[in-house]
């Protein structure tokens, strides 16, 4: 079988709820060997978040976290013992990477900050993702990536002109730019370490990595002293660009507009040739003065179709349009998805065959993909005491009080 591309890299993992854990999945669905480092005392948690299987509680029974955690190992240990601190130490000394997602100075005050686990290991790459980094005057503020959404603006500009702000709806910054920076900060700090043999510190603040989302708004107010704010679906570079109801109960589809060819080819559509009417229509200007009166000419025309039908006929006029599709679509209906296996089935000890995304990249000579479901609480801490610690059935016996 072909090797993966991070086989042989060993991680040991103490992120935990959405951003860390995501930035730990994507180097364990590619190989990585990844140790998650947790307790039955105090778990992570993002197990006991929606959606449970079955609707029934337990630690074990989070589509949430299972989604986060695929192809990794469960190690559980009560990191209040000193003794756990030793074993760490000892895990360390067999690493590559350690990772935390803690407030920053956690793991120092454990007594295991970087200072002290290149001592142990010299060429060790340890990553800690803060919230908002390690210096500053909100060094020691913790939060979740809701609370990103607000601090770097991002809701500022979500929603409608003169309404409140609303967000994303979820908790953006966790799944895409704070995951994607992580994982290629360690991915940059493996490649020095085996070009100079070194490890080093890495420090990723997540408002800072979830900012660069927003470069545009940021650029606007530092060039222009400008602030924009939220606008729904206008875009000055695209008339039209909206959300419009189709047939059938709350389907919508998107049409959007940025060419002149675009243009031309949309309101030669039968049914759209009323726009027509509008005096000096090709000008982008006049089209803005009269978008409502467009819009509503749209609106009366995919009303009478599903957002499918819509779909399919502006797509083969190269006319940028889209399905708004439910969860429930992606997962049933999206023949994409589907074609390219991006939803994948695997075998949970406890929840039995559930859904997960497939790694959203392909590499031609080396598979990156999840290997198995995300792994019962301390389901693999005996094998890591075994097979790396090298510790004999007795000696697991004796220290049986610190792996919960």
């Amino acid at each position: 079988m072909t090797r993966r591309p991070l086989e042989g890299i060993r991680i040991v993992d103490f992120t935990w709820v959405g951003a860390g854990p995501y930035t730990t999945k994507i180097l364990a669905d590619a190989g990585a060997e990844v140790i998650k480092i947790e307790s039955e005392k105090r778990p992570d948690v993002l197990r006991f978040m929606p959606p449970l299987k079955d609707g029934i509680k337990g630690i074990n029974r989070s589509g949430y976290f299972a989604n986060r955690n695929t192809s990794k190992k469960s190690f559980t240990l009560d990191m209040k013992q000193e003794e756990s601190k030793e074993i760490i130490k000892q895990l360390v000394a067999k690493a590559d990477v350690v990772t935390n997602s803690f407030t920053a100075g956690t793991l120092e005050r454990w007594g295991l900050g970087y200072e002290v686990l290149k001592e142990v290991k010299p060429d060790i790459i340890f990553m800690s993702m803060p919230m908002q980094g390690t210096t500053g005057p909100h060094k020691d503020y913790s939060g979740f990536g809701a609370m990103m959404n607000a601090l770097i603006g991002l809701n500022h500009l979500t929603g409608l002109e003169n309404r409140e702000p609303i967000g994303t709806g979820t908790n953006y910054p966790d799944h895409v730019p704070n995951p994607t920076h992580g994982a290629f900060a360690i991915m940059s700090a493996i490649r020095y370490r085996n070009k100079t043999g070194k490890g080093q510190y890495l420090e990723l603040a997540q408002t800072e990595s979830a900012l660069n989302v927003l470069a545009v708004a940021v650029l606007e107010a530092a060039n222009n002293n400008t602030s924009p704010i939220r606008k729904g679906n206008f875009v000055p570079e695209a008339i039209p660009n909206n959300a419009y109801p189709c047939q059938g109960e709350d389907r919508w589809c998107v049409i959007s507009c940025e060419t002149e060819e675009q243009w031309e080819a949309l309101i030669n559509i039968p049914h759209l040739r009323p726009i027509f009417k509008i005096q000096n229509i090709k000008n982008k200007e006049v089209r803005l003065k009269n978008i409502k009166q467009i819009d509503a000419i749209i609106t009366e025309w995919t009303k009478r179709h599903t957002p499918e039908e819509i779909f399919e006929q502006l797509q083969a006029l190269k006319i940028p349009a889209g399905i708004i599709q439910t969860a429930k679509d992606l997962v049933e209906y999206d023949k994409q998805l589907k074609a390219r296996n991006h939803l994948i089935t695997l075998n949970h000890p406890e929840m039995g065959e559930t859904l997960y995304n497939n790694a959203p990249f392909k590499m031609s000579e080396t598979p990156v993909e999840p290997t198995k479901a995300a792994p019962m609480i301390g389901a693999d801490t005996e094998d890591v005491l075994k097979e790396i610690l090298g510790m004999s059935e007795e000696e697991i016996k004796k220290r049986k009080h610190l792996f919960i």
